[in-house]
């Protein structure tokens, strides 16, 4: 049986060589999803690329070459999202996601304590936005994960 999940696209905000990419492939698999992420840097896209066809995943994965927040305006709702990008853009990624996120849907930052420094100012919108109930998850490097209200 599947797994239940939000409805509305699945994306990644910096794909890089595509590791994270393919667990989340798994999930869409295992829950009827498809994932569209994206990567800015055409050397870390053609990776990921590669990445992406050996694992055999392309029937679940559409990587996008360019800058997220160019392409946002072509995106629907949103029932997941795992950010992993340049940190200085976390935030202005973090406006353009909530928004569009379903009822119940999940932004997931990554680097929340290993990058907390260069990423406190948007933990702490985040952790005091009415829209999501957030919190930081003290696994590996950290993971500030949102659910829309």
């Amino acid at each position: 049986m599947a797994a239940s999940a939000p409805k509305g696209d699945w994306i990644e905000i910096g794909t890089s060589a595509g590791y994270s990419t393919l667990w989340l492939a798994l999930a869409c698999r295992e829950s009827g999803q498809t994932l569209t992420t994206f990567e800015i840097l055409a050397a870390k896209s053609a990776m990921a690329a590669q990445t992406i066809a050996a694992a055999g995943v392309g029937d679940v994965v559409t990587l996008v070459e360019g800058d997220f927040l160019t392409h946002v305006d072509t995106l629907g709702d949103i029932g997941f999202c795992f950010l992993d990008a340049e940190k200085e853009i976390y935030g202005s990624c973090y406006e353009a996601i909530v928004p569009r996120l379903v009822p119940g849907a999940l932004l997931v930052a990554d680097n929340a304590i290993s990058r907390q420094a260069d990423l406190q100012p948007m933990i702490d919108a985040a952790l005091l936005d009415p829209r999501v109930d957030a919190l930081v998850v003290p696994i590996g490097t950290g993971e500030l994960v949102c659910r829309k209200r």
